[in-house]
């Protein structure tokens, strides 16, 4: 035990870990994805200060919401109503900060890195199709509330580059082979980071649009 308490105490003394190591070190913006990048982010759902920490350093344009009840099943906790994101927004919505810290790592690991390999332009505009919404899954007068009506979605219809082009997930999911390859990479990526991903070939709800959840 004496052997084990000098270890200890040198290690607290001399070394520490690293924080690509270190399961309670802060999730940051910049730095790449990890093995534990998914660990740290499930953090925000029981600790609000920490994702808003989080999200404070990114570019992104947000107020904090209070929480509170809009109907049965249905509010919000711990959401922010998001003015822009690392790109301009065809309207603003609110989203659960989880889920807002989620599509900010997306946006900045997946989404980007995606649009310059394969269509050579950034993107600038995110044009999406709404996230909070007090309704059930498709809208169904009865059975489980969707992940929307707790603003843990966000659903994505296409994309603005900045040299203009619009990539819509409607007209080139299965469009020209550019196009279609980057839909499928930014898809595919928000597994990455998001508990629920939906797409095109999930089922013809889904033909317009990703959906993408934390829920």
């Amino acid at each position: 035990s004496l052997l084990l308490g000098i270890g200890f105490w040198s290690h607290e003394r001399y070394w520490t870990l690293p924080d690509h190591l270190n399961p309670w070190a802060p999730l940051t913006y910049e730095a790449a994805p990890d093995w534990l990048t998914r660990f740290k982010a499930g953090r925000f759902k029981s600790e609000p200060a920490t994702c808003q920490a989080f999200m404070a350093t990114t570019p992104w344009r947000f107020e904090p919401l209070p929480d509170r009840e809009t109907g049965p099943g249905c509010g919000l906790r711990n959401a922010i109503a998001v003015r822009q994101t690392s790109l301009a927004l065809s309207s603003s919505f609110t989203l659960s900060c989880p889920a807002a810290a989620s599509l900010a790592l997306w946006e900045r690991h997946v989404l980007q890195p995606a649009a310059q390999a394969t269509l050579g332009a950034d993107v600038r505009r995110l044009e999406h199709l709404g996230s909070y919404a007090c309704r059930n899954v498709y809208g169904r007068e009865s059975g489980s509330r969707s992940q929307h009506a707790s603003a843990d979605a966000l659903d994505i219809a296409g994309f603005v580059l900045t040299d203009g082009r619009r990539i819509s997930v409607l007209r080139q999911w299965d469009g020209d082979a550019p196009a279609r390859m980057f839909l499928r990479e930014v898809h595919q990526g928000a597994c990455r980071f998001f508990d629920g991903v939906l797409g095109p070939e999930y089922n013809q709800a889904h033909a317009d649009h990703f959906h993408f959840d934390s829920g």
